[in-house]
């Protein structure tokens, strides 16, 4: 028996069943554990032998990365935790950057479309609830209104003589004010989302993660339909933001687009006005022109 009533552990049989047994099932393997260190880094250790679409959930793990190398951990059952190990043979070397936000906008659909909360990207993969979006319970009460909900973290394992990847996702679902990481992060739960079942979220999310890598594959690794999807769920665009690049550089404007190459474009604030289109960094959504806190 587990310890949480309202957090039972996932069930191992019937999640394998629907995604790699059943008439939908497009996965070729998919391992529940209670706990480990890292999904991501069990799934890159056994890469080499490891075969496409092989999915790996856990209850809690000890040593979950996000970007950047930086640690979370939260309470076992709170969140949906599961890394996939894909394969993408044929792809261009400059396309794989797509990846994890292909992996966000299949987030963002399913929250959408399961737990019924308005999820939207910020680039490049955090996928939030949007701060004006006041979710009401059954009882009157008001929820919590926006924030970090789910964070991803892809790494490429291989690119020879396939590439090979894996993208871990990792959502909040019934996250407690108080069991919160940083003030900035929310859970579905606290959304007043109607569905927060992790069964139901994390074999949505693999069905959608297969048909979202069919779709792309069948496309040729065609970049330009993702560029179009990911555009209507960015609430990066048309906002004026900060962001922080490496080298201790920051950049202040507007964000106006997302290149081919999944870069966010900005118009800086001042001297030169070219557009600057940014591969990697940190972004913050800035409220009001003249205030850049």
């Amino acid at each position: 028996m587990w310890e949480n009533l309202d957090r039972p552990p996932l069930d191992a049989r019937a999640i394998s069943r629907a995604l790699v047994d059943g008439p939908r099932g497009s996965w070729s393997r998919v391992d529940v554990v209670g706990r480990t260190g890292s999904t991501n880094a069990d799934l890159l250790a056994a890469s080499a032998t490891a075969a496409d679409r092989t999915a790996l959930i856990a209850d809690v793990q000890d040593h979950g990365r996000g970007r950047h190398s930086r640690s979370f951990t939260a309470p076992a059952g709170s969140q949906v935790i599961v890394s996939a190990l894909l394969k993408l043979p044929g792809i261009a070397p400059e396309s794989v950057g797509w990846l994890p936000l292909l992996t966000g906008i299949v987030v963002v659909d399913v929250v959408r479309s399961v737990s019924e909360v308005d999820a939207v990207l910020k680039w490049p993969n955090d996928v939030l609830i949007r701060e004006d979006d006041t979710s009401v319970a059954a009882s009157g009460d008001t929820r919590r209104r926006g924030g970090k909900v789910a964070g991803i973290l892809v790494e490429v394992a291989s690119t020879h003589p396939v590439v090979t990847a894996v993208s871990g996702v990792g959502i909040n679902v019934s996250l407690t004010e108080s069991e919160l990481p940083v003030p900035t992060a929310t859970s579905l739960q606290l959304a007043g989302a109607t569905v927060i079942d992790r069964s139901t979220l994390v074999r949505a999310f693999l069905r959608a993660m297969g048909s979202a890598m069919d779709e792309w594959r069948d496309t040729g690794w065609d970049t330009a339909p993702l560029a179009d999807l990911y555009r209507t769920r960015c609430d990066t665009l048309g906002r004026r933001v900060r962001v922080s690049m490496p080298g201790d550089v920051e950049l202040l404007g507007r964000a106006t687009d997302i290149d081919r190459h999944g870069r966010i474009v900005v118009v800086p604030e001042s001297g030169d006005s070219t557009p600057v289109a940014v591969s990697a960094g940190d972004v913050t959504h800035l409220r009001a022109v003249d205030d850049p806190a």
